[in-house]
């Protein structure tokens, strides 16, 4: 036995009465997960995104990062779930979630929006001076959302939450504290919630038991004008836990397709 092997198995007898193992790194927990409806990220997981506990999924403006949750939320509201999907910046188009197979009926909606304009829709008053007396910072919607997403999260009762800041500028996002999405992480557990977490970068760091990474690699054509889908990339960049189903070789990154058709002439 080395020195160093010795002198550790010396100083955990000391401490075992005290602090049991105190020198053991403790090891990966094994918790449940809930599949994403898209086989090959399925297998990136190896089995799905986890149930109680925060998903960080990140990429720029077209990278993926809205399919893949609600191909998620789809998979979830289709087992008669309630889910919620706040939505920081009043981005989201029902009818495209209704065409990812969303059921509407079992989703909660939360949109922010700033007062200022809405007292304008109210009083009749022009956009144009409800936005010159428009002081408030961007970090008001994010504020918004953050609250909702903390006052869900202590109601419970749903089975994913979607918290999407994807237009929200990276340097706001950062001012998040890390004891908020400490805080979250205990509630989603409680709650049995799957919370994700859609931005441009991640934000809830260490709390965070997956992060994934999207990114577009192209548009597919079934000829002249008309786009018939895209094909997204997906990186695993962190996960913190060992799933229940695990498979013996799961790859470094995955990509996969959104199907939908539409001509770009008619839509321009």
């Amino acid at each position: 036995m080395s020195a160093a092997a010795t002198l550790r198995l010396q100083i955990e007898r000391a401490l075992e009465n005290r602090f049991p193992a105190a020198l053991t790194p403790t090891p990966r927990t094994i918790r449940e997960v809930a599949a994403t409806g898209i086989t090959e990220v399925d297998r990136l997981l190896e089995g799905g995104l986890p149930v109680g506990a925060i998903s960080e999924i990140t990429g720029l403006a077209s990278s993926g990062r809205t399919s893949l949750a609600l191909a998620f939320v789809a998979q979830r509201t289709g087992e008669e779930r309630v889910c919620a999907w706040v939505d920081a910046h009043d981005a989201l188009d029902p009818e495209s979630a209704a065409a990812n197979g969303v059921n509407l009926r079992r989703l909660l909606w939360v949109r922010c929006g700033d007062r200022v304009l809405r007292e304008s829709a109210t009083t009749g008053e022009k956009f144009s001076r409800a936005a010159a007396r428009q002081t408030t910072k961007p970090w008001t919607r994010l504020d918004q959302a953050m609250r909702a997403t903390d006052l869900l999260l202590q109601a419970g009762g749903f089975a994913a939450i979607v918290l999407d800041v994807g237009d929200t500028a990276a340097e706001d996002g950062r001012r998040i504290p890390l004891a908020t999405w400490f805080r979250y992480r205990q509630a989603a557990d409680r709650a049995r919630c799957s919370l994700l977490v859609l931005g441009k970068a991640a934000y809830a760091q260490s709390s965070a038991a997956v992060a994934l990474q999207c990114a577009p690699l192209k548009a597919m054509e079934a000829g002249g004008t008309v786009l018939c889908g895209f094909r997204y990339e997906v990186r695993q960049g962190r996960q913190r836990f060992t799933p229940i189903a695990m498979n013996t070789r799961k790859p470094p990154a995955s990509t996969w397709s959104a199907n939908g058709a539409w001509d770009t002439e008619k839509r321009a």
